[in-house]
């Protein structure tokens, strides 16, 4: 799984939706043209496009707390807590959390998992000084006790930084690492999935784009985002392996505001189980159970 914070389906728009202004390459060289809210649905080589519900019946703009939680646990964490909430979860989602989440329900099973993503000293430093909070997914790590990759694991190449290519910790964080190719880091990320019955990789830049924050040079971001993707769709034994990309709530697509949006999550099936976990999935709190439908 490659969960990608806040990605919607929204308007054919050249100004205001940059997967238009940049002519994203995964949407038009797999599925031959680019999703919009007059195009849904796209389907190709056994690989499928679809909108999700993340408005879940309840009023408001959805958030990544309760989203991610709804993702990861299957349940609607927006409808329990009455509202939508983010970004980090609700308080009272939290041993739901550590139930429920799709890691500890395939380390239940025995079945081995991982979860890629790397963190730098800074934020183990920021975690022990006790003003820490914990995303959806760092949390379901710490409360299934999973290990989070460290800047070992990194130059191991047994993780990948949240932006993919190390820039930013060598760039922002003083790191002496390699910065490598989105290619790379595409290989990387298959032969990690090799090894595991569920693995899952997160990206949130593209949420705090959606925001108007400063994370750099935003067509770099866009690009390599799109060419990571592209080389994971390329590498993908579709025969063996089923890839699920998916995201909590639609931000991204409409530039025109810097808030969330009511657009329908964007969720993309590739490989072996690919359509039967597209005509499963409507809305986020069906990901977890059909993904542990097909890991039978």
């Amino acid at each position: 799984m490659i969960f990608i914070d806040g990605v919607g389906i929204g308007k054919e728009d050249y100004e205001f939706n940059p997967f238009f202004k940049y002519g994203f390459k995964t949407f038009t060289e797999i599925f031959g043209e680019i999703p919009s809210l007059s195009n849904q649905l796209l389907r190709t080589n056994n690989s499928f496009l679809f909108p999700t519900d993340a408005r879940l019946g309840v009023e408001g703009l959805p958030q990544s707390g309760t989203g991610q939680t709804a993702i990861f646990c299957g349940m609607n964490a927006a409808k329990y807590v009455g509202k939508h909430f983010g970004p980090f979860p609700y308080s009272t989602l939290v041993p739901i959390i550590e139930k429920e989440n799709i890691l500890k329900a395939f380390l239940k099973k025995k079945q081995k998992v991982n979860f890629v993503n790397a963190y730098p000293k800074q934020f183990f430093d920021y975690l022990k000084s006790g003003r820490g909070r914990f995303s959806v997914t760092t949390l379901s790590c710490k409360l299934s006790g999973i290990r989070l990759n460290t800047s070992t694991d990194l130059r191991r190449g047994k993780a990948l930084t949240a932006e993919i290519t190390n820039e930013r910790w060598v760039a922002k964080l003083n790191y002496k690492l390699p910065v490598i190719s989105p290619q790379l880091a595409a290989k990387r990320f298959l032969r990690i999935a090799e090894n595991n019955k569920f693995t899952l990789y997160e990206f949130y830049l593209t949420d705090h784009l959606g925001h108007g924050r400063d994370v750099g040079d935003f067509e770099n971001v866009m690009l390599t985002l799109d060419e990571f993707l592209l080389s994971v769709f390329n590498g993908l034994d579709r025969e063996k392996m089923t890839l699920i990309i998916c995201s909590d709530h639609g931000n991204l697509e409409n530039l025109s505001v810097k808030t969330h949006t009511l657009n329908p999550a964007l969720t993309i099936t590739s490989g072996k189980y690919a359509e039967e976990l597209s005509k499963k999935i409507k809305d986020l709190t069906q990901i977890k159970p059909a993904i542990l439908e097909i890991c039978k």
